[in-house]
Order: structure tokens, then C-alpha cells, then sequence
């Protein structure tokens, strides 16, 4: 296999790793965002504790013990400890944009569904959700192009991702710089497509929107 193959596959893994931590750490983040809202007092105390422990605990220090900590329990691929260990870390930030997008909805239109007889769970599927989802999609763009990038960081722990198989081919190469160059190229890729289809999601969801209203 030559050096642009083992690239090209790098690139697919980190994507598909990214794309993956990003999904679980969305269904995170969603059951934080409930629990910060919630009346029950503890469900608040746990989504604010793990909230105020992923913000204040460096990442690389989290993917360390989550994937360690998760191998000492239970076999789990490579691949999908460290999706685990991105998506814990991942849900704690969407947790917030979440929380915030479904806070900005008024409280009158729930008032209103609840008033037409629909329960809590129903009008928060129906009525708040879709437009909680539209508000949140910048910032959860933004999250995803964090989220991507953060992902260099699963190769000190030993996967072959865009990082990780930058640090093998420079070590058997010794042309360090021309192989970051490559990377970083790949990265910037990998960010632009990201981007590109956030535009054309965000450019969709306004003509929907036009339309209904």
C-alpha cells in the first residue's frame, strides 16, 4: 500500500470515527439538555456534574482514561472505545446548545400545545424540537468541526487516524514537515466538506421554513 493509499484510509477512518462519536454524542447531549431542564432536582445535579467535569478536564486526559477505563471493563474495538471516549466528551458541549435552542423557544407555544390537550412529551416532539433543532444547527456545526478536529487525539492512543498515521509515516520517512503539510491538507478537506454540507442543510431548512409559513 503506498503513502497515498494509507492516507486516503486514514482519512475514511477519521471521518467515520468523527461522524459516529458525533451521533452518540448528539443522543448524549439531547438527554443532558433534558436532564439540565428538568424540575427533578438530581437529574439537574447529575447533567451540571458532568457537564462542569468534562468542560474542566483536559481531553486528552478524558480519551486516556475513558478509553483505559473502558478496556479494563469491557472489550471493545479499538474504534469504538475511542468514539465512546469523543462522544462522552462531545455530548457535554452539544448538552448546552441543546438546552439553550429549546429554552429560546417561547413558553407560550407549550402552554398552547398543552391547552389543545397534547402531553409534555408530544408537544416537546411536535412543537418545540423542530425549532429547537433549527436554532441549534450553527452551533452544533461549529461542535462538528470541533469534534473533528479533536479527533487527531485518539491516535496517542494507538489508532491509525489522519494524526496517527501522520506520526508513523514521518517517523518511517523522516520528512516530518512535508508529512504535516499532508495532513493538515487532509484535515482541511475533511472540514470544508463538513462545512459545505452545513451550508446546504442550513440553506434547506430556510426554504422549508419559507414555505410553511
Amino acid at each position: 500500500m503506498d503513502t497515498y493509499d494509507v492516507f486516503i484510509f486514514a482519512a475514511l477512518l477519521t471521518l467515520r470515527l468523527t461522524i459516529t462519536s458525533l451521533l452518540i454524542g448528539c443522543f448524549i447531549g439531547l438527554v443532558i439538555a433534558f436532564f439540565r431542564i428538568s424540575s427533578n432536582k438530581w437529574l439537574n445535579k447529575v447533567a451540571l456534574f458532568y457537564i462542569g467535569l468534562i468542560r474542566g478536564t483536559p481531553l486528552i486526559v478524558q480519551i486516556a482514561i475513558l478509553y483505559f477505563g473502558i478496556a479494563s471493563i469491557v472489550t471493545f474495538s479499538q474504534f469504538w472505545a475511542g468514539a465512546l471516549a469523543l462522544a462522552i466528551h462531545s455530548g457535554a458541549y452539544i448538552a448546552e446548545i441543546f438546552r439553550g435552542s429549546i429554552q429560546a423557544i417561547e413558553n407560550g407555544q407549550m402552554e398552547a400545545a398543552r391547552s389543545l390537550g397534547m402531553s409534555y412529551s408530544l408537544a416537546m416532539r411536535r412543537i418545540i424540537l423542530p425549532q429547537a433543532f433549527k436554532l441549534s444547527i450553527p452551533p452544533l456545526g461549529n461542535q462538528f468541526i470541533i469534534g473533528l478536529k479533536d479527533s487527531s487525539l485518539v491516535a496517542y492512543v494507538g489508532m491509525a487516524d489522519l494524526w496517527g498515521t501522520g506520526l508513523t509515516e514521518a517517523a518511517a520517512n523522516y520528512r516530518q514537515l512535508d508529512t504535516y503539510i499532508v495532513v493538515g491538507f487532509y484535515y482541511l478537506v475533511l472540514v470544508m466538506l463538513f462545512s459545505y454540507l452545513l451550508r446546504k442543510l442550513e440553506r434547506r431548512l430556510d426554504v422549508d421554513s419559507k414555505l410553511t409559513s
